[in-house]
């Protein structure tokens, strides 16, 4: 960014006319020909100080600090290109337009309104053609080289800049001056309205729906997505890129003022110029008009006028030369029709921020910076800002009117205080611009506009919808939506209705493991909530949706540790919102028992996926509400159970042991013996990691006995694993061996894979200290391939640091470092620290490799696996990839 020059700059901007043409002609020989006419080019806009901002394909966009440097590299471009001796037959024709200004820097690039005018210029001029805007013009005219000078193109009209561009062109001696009338909106008939501001962010949806447009078979196409997501600007600038290939004009109809549907086909007369001839019913008048015609038509805001659907297919089959562009809420439903949904803008990930640099290439971020650079020009992406912002648009879905709302209030408050109040997203993303419709200058007006639409029935279950957060799937709609105890039966078909909420886009349907899934946007679901508390029906809405998460994860809970645990800690996962809204009912209304048995069922995948804080502040939490409430002590026991061995993997003993004896001391008198066996279970593992092995021991064998008397295979299983723990701790290598491999037979019966990799990294411990180190690696990997399968990240870094300690014993220094550094970077993100004992065993096995490989070359090799991110670390050792040298 530093190299790119600032102040009063000038941009030029290039591309070869007719390329697509060019290398169907020349095949292979086209390469060739486009690097030596990129490297014409550079060397010209080297020699004026000319500084790359992009190349892509056949266009460069470089930047000036000068306009008189500008110029001259322009027509010494366009000389070299011009004497350049090219394949027979082959004329690079290359147009050139240049815009001054003074932009912003963001990122690694420039933003703002005289970069977009600098690339409309160009893209109005043909082959051999450069063209200067009015800017240009007049800081460069009294500094022409000799050979050289300017002819006045008059005003025209780009195709998305409000205001008209005085044009004029470099004329250099001996090269042609003559061209065809620019390519801009004046050259053909039409009624676009001008837009104040460039289009952002959809170069791709703006390339495929052109492309659509041309092709023979294409006479209709409804842009559809819910409102403030950009149907109607992405339409006008579409119907502008396409103005030249209709020789009759586009033209663009505001729909939004109809509520009649016999209404459009008048209103779409009228804006064409005609009107009602005698006794002629005016939609024969248009049909005659339009029969001969190569038009296009954007019909904008059908939602509320669909009932003229029919009318419009009529008018189409009476009209071979007529296409039309329709932006709805609701597709139409019509043969022939192309639906195109438009989707938000593309997003970083708010949990991984991208560098300040790099968050300027994506669209929302890139939209958010240009409107706040409009409401406050002193506004800059900063290190301490750039997380806000790329929150803030996460926030908001990526919708681009919510996140114009949202920028334009940065004039009165900084990104992160602007966080912080979109709280209440619907309160302050108002105050649109005045020349916008009252529908569009808040987002509650916008989304309104929808729902007033739907039948009563269908808002009665969009208002039910919005108790699930990060949607759902058919099956949940179906149980809280329908019957919710204390509110009014939905008599709707479920389908049906999902359908028509999807075709309205006030849902979304994705497919996410296999199954169609139904959400709404963030400022959406709040706009239904609000619809939600007005109906009186929320507070049975929310205890629906808490039985319905009940129901679930006790269903889930068995699966944790059998065959299909993958896909139920994956279907977890997407539920991972709803299990925390049910929490939050729960603790709120003071539902303790639900409350409980929810974190009960789900510790498990807390653990798994790494959410043991999480897990264990939900726990506390449930338990400080149950405190004086009637909790059965079977429900309160496994909670204690649950709590207990998240602060285990926490590595906070004390309160690990104390909710641990509870969970023992409440579960035995309540008849819940696989609860008491599974906390005497982790008891042992902490006594072991406390160094008191004979304690172990007794805890490991009265689990064990519990499982065994109430006939609990994978318990029993479990059981001998911990056995087998406690002769390795007694360094009887060949009675935890054998104790291990029994285990593995009972667990893989059982399908528990979780318990299998445990087996697996247990038995590669023996052979490592067998000294049979092949075997012992082949058996580490066999878990972290299981673990990694599973989403067991805290299972991850433990086998990591036995693969560390086997590459020691194998004096592989560097890989021992390597993979203890990614073991580190894995423990400190998920907050759970290695046992001491286990940190001693490590270094004791690992402590003559690393004196081999010398402090430096270890500490850089920790250093690399220490950034390594777990994908690439796994990839490695299960030889997908190799590690960087």
């Amino acid at each position: 960014m530093s190299r790119l020059p600032t102040g009063t700059v000038t941009f030029l901007f290039t591309d070869i006319e007719g390329s697509t043409r060019l290398l169907q002609r020349l095949g292979e020989d086209y390469a060739r020909v486009l690097g030596e006419h990129q490297a014409l080019l550079r060397a010209a806009f080297d020699a004026h100080g000319g500084v790359e901002v992009d190349t892509q394909g056949d266009s460069f966009f470089v930047a000036f600090p000068s306009a008189p440097a500008a110029v001259a590299a322009a027509a010494v471009a366009t000389r070299a290109l011009a004497a350049h001796a090219w394949p027979e037959g082959t004329t690079l024709r290359v147009r050139m337009g240049l815009h001054s200004g003074s932009p912003q820097l963001a990122g690694a690039g420039y933003v703002g309104l005289d970069v977009h005018r600098a690339a409309r210029i160009a893209a109005a001029g043909h082959g051999g053609q450069i063209l200067l805007s009015e800017a240009t013009r007049a800081l460069s005219e009294d500094a022409l080289p000799a050979d050289v000078s300017l002819r006045d193109l008059g005003p025209h009209h780009l195709k998305d800049l409000q205001e008209p561009e005085r044009i004029a062109q470099l004329v250099l001696a001996g090269q042609p001056a003559e061209f065809p009338p620019l390519k801009t909106l004046d050259a053909h008939p039409h009624n676009l309205p001008l837009q104040p501001t460039p289009l952002l962010g959809r170069e791709e949806q703006l390339a495929a729906l052109s492309a659509l447009l041309r092709q023979a078979d294409v006479r209709l196409v409804t842009v559809t997505g819910p409102g403030g997501i950009g149907k109607t600007r992405l339409a006008i600038q579409v119907a502008a890129e396409l103005v030249d290939a209709f020789s009759d004009g586009v033209w663009f109809v505001r729909l939004s003022p109809l509520v009649d549907p016999e209404l459009v086909v008048p209103t779409i007369a009228q804006t064409l110029g005609l009107r009602e001839a005698g006794s002629q019913p005016i939609a024969e008048t248009l049909s005659e008009y339009l029969a001969d015609k190569q038009l296009l038509l954007v019909l904008d805001n059908f939602e509320q006028v669909a009932g003229a659907a029919g009318a419009l297919a009529a008018l189409l089959a009476g009209c071979p030369g007529l296409r039309v562009v329709v932006t709805s809420r609701i597709r139409l439903r019509l043969r022939g029709e192309r639906e195109y949904p438009l989707a938000p803008l593309s997003l970083p990930d708010p949990r991984h921020p991208p560098t300040p640099d790099a968050l300027s290439q994506y669209a929302a971020v890139a939209l958010f910076i240009q409107r706040a650079t409009e409401a406050r020009a002193t506004f800059a992406v900063t290190v301490s800002n750039a997380p806000a912002i790329a929150e803030i648009c996460a926030r908001l879905d990526g919708l681009p009117l919510a996140i114009e709302l949202a920028a334009a209030r940065v004039k009165l408050l900084p990104p992160e205080a602007l966080l912080a109040r979109l709280t209440s997203q619907l309160a302050l993303l108002t105050g649109g611009a005045r020349d916008l419709e009252e529908r569009q200058r808040t987002m509650r007006a916008t989304i309104a506009w929808s729902y007033d639409l739907l039948s009563p029935a269908e808002q009665v279950l969009f208002r039910r919808l919005s108790v699930f957060v990060s949607g759902c799937a058919f099956e949940a709609a179906e149980v809280v939506c329908l019957t919710p105890a204390g509110a009014v039966p939905l008599d709707l078909d479920m389908l049906e209705g999902l359908a028509a909420l999807v075709d309205h886009s006030l849902v979304r349907q994705t497919e996410e493991g296999g199954e169609p899934r139904f959400g709404l946007l963030h400022v959406i679901r709040e706009y239904a909530l609000e619809r939600l508390e007005a109906s009186g029906e929320a507070e049975a809405a929310r205890r629906a949706h808490a039985g319905f998460v009940l129901d679930l994860v006790e269903r889930a809970e068995p699966e944790l540790t059998g065959p299909a645990a993958g896909a139920w800690l994956d279907r977890l996962e997407r539920e991972h919102d709803n299990l925390r809204a049910a929490l939050s009912w729960a603790r709120e209304r003071g539902e303790a028992e639900t409350g409980l048995r929810v974190a009960a069922a789900v510790w498990r995948f807390w653990a798994a996926r790494g959410h043991l804080r999480e897990g264990r502040t939900w726990v506390e939490g449930l338990l400080a509400v149950g405190t004086g409430r009637e909790v059965p002590d079977r429900v309160r026991a496994r909670a204690l159970l649950a709590g207990g061995a998240l602060a285990k993997y926490q590595g906070d003993a004390a309160a690990a042991v104390s909710w641990l004896e509870q969970a023992v001391a409440l579960g035995r008198p309540a008849g819940d013996p696989r609860t008491t066996a599974s906390a005497l279970n982790a008891l042992g593992i902490i006594a072991r990691e406390q160094d008191a092995p004979e304690r172990a021991a007794e805890h490991y064998a009265a689990s064990l006995a519990l499982m065994r008397e109430v006939g609990d295979r994978r318990g029993i299983a479990v059981g001998l694993l911990n056995l087998g723990v406690s002769a390795y701790d007694q360094h009887d290598l060949d009675r935890a061996a054998a104790s291990y491999s029994e285990a593995l037979a009972l667990l893989r019966e059982v399908g528990d894979r979780e318990h299998v990799a445990v087996c697996l990294g247990n038995l590669g411990e023996v052979a490592r200290d067998r000294g049979e180190v092949a075997e012992a690696a082949a058996r580490g990997r066999e878990a972290l391939a299981l673990d990694w399968a599973l989403g067991e990240r805290r299972r991850c870094a433990e086998v990591l640091e036995h693969l560390a300690s086997t590459a020691g014993v194998a004096r592989q220094g560097e890989r021992a470092a390597r993979l203890l550094g990614a073991a580190t970077a894995l423990r400190e993100a998920l907050g759970i620290p290695q046992p001491a004992n286990e940190r001693a065993d490590v270094e004791r096995l690992v402590a003559a490799a690393r004196a081999a490989a010398g402090e430096a070359a270890w500490a850089a090799a920790w250093a690399a696996g220490h950034a390594l991110a777990l994908e690439e670390v796994v990839a490695e050792e299960l030889g997908e990839t190799s590690p960087a040298d």
